[in-house]
């Protein structure tokens, strides 16, 4: 650098941990696998219930995992999870609506439970006819969403998962993956949306409040480095100061000349 010229300040970099820590995107990351993994846990479980009495049936072929279960339910189930659960505070977030109702785990557990007696209801509660028991499954998605969620978004997309995924359902069916018995709604059961939609509902929840801890983590952690930094600075001024004052000044300089005189300074 040539003499006289000063180096720009511009913006300090941080480190590569506290960059990683502090990125949005590795926070989508932790929330996304946090999901993928609850989705695959409770595909395994629900989709043991409903093999177990039957409801619905795969090809032996097919048949490679201990629950005793399509090898790709679980992957399946899992990365619309993720989706799920990631879309859900995204979508409050763009509409201006925080979710604040019920913010708390404990509330987030018992509609999971909620959810699995929903599942476990279709699987095992025998009604006279298929349509009896998808109005008592439909008041009880309903109920889910209005004990739990109460938020238009939230009934929306519910709405939107239930369709979309019944559709997906039916196209699976008819190229002859699976199959249900006794099927009433086209190749599958008509209770299946109010599954599909209680299942978006509880996996919303689950997004929206790991991305509420996530958040409040995140800002815990860059308020604890900003006061880190801050004493770290002013402890380093400090230092400086005290070695500035132990500096001992240097007195005027007295030059002899070559008459020997003494020139003193004026």
């Amino acid at each position: 650098m040539a003499e006289g010229e000063t180096e720009s300040p511009g913006p300090k970099k941080r480190g590569p941990y506290i960059s990683s820590v502090t990125s949005r995107s590795v926070n989508l990351m932790i929330r996304g696998v946090v999901l993928f993994f609850i989705g695959v846990f409770l595909a395994l479980v629900l989709n043991l219930l409903q093999i177990q009495r039957n409801v619905t049936l795969f090809p032996p072929d097919v048949i490679a995992s201990i629950f005793s279960s399509a090898w790709w339910v679980p992957p399946c189930c899992g990365t619309a999870s993720a989706v799920i659960g990631l879309l859900y505070p995204c979508i409050d977030r763009h509409l201006g609506e925080p979710h604040k109702f019920k913010r708390e785990w404990s509330s987030v557990m018992r509609c999971v439970a909620v959810f699995v007696g929903i599942n476990h209801a279709s699987a095992k509660v025998d009604f006279d006819n298929n349509i009896q028991l998808s109005l008592t499954l439909a008041a009880l998605s309903i109920g889910l969403w209005w004990t739990f969620d109460r938020s238009r978004s939230g009934f929306g997309l519910g709405v939107g998962i239930a369709f979309l995924a019944t559709v997906v359902t039916q196209l699976l069916v008819y190229n002859g993956v699976y199959q249900y018995t006794s099927p009433d709604f086209l190749y599958v059961r008509s209770w299946l949306p109010c599954i599909f939609f209680a299942g978006g509902i509880t996996m919303g929840n689950i997004g929206r409040q790991l991305a509420m801890i996530l958040k409040m983590q995140l800002t815990k952690f860059r308020i604890c480095l900003h006061s880190h930094k801050e004493s770290l600075e002013g402890q380093v001024l400090l230092q400086i100061g005290v070695r500035c004052r132990r500096i001992p000044q240097e007195g005027p300089v007295i030059q002899p000349e070559r008459s020997g005189h003494v020139s003193l300074p004026t």
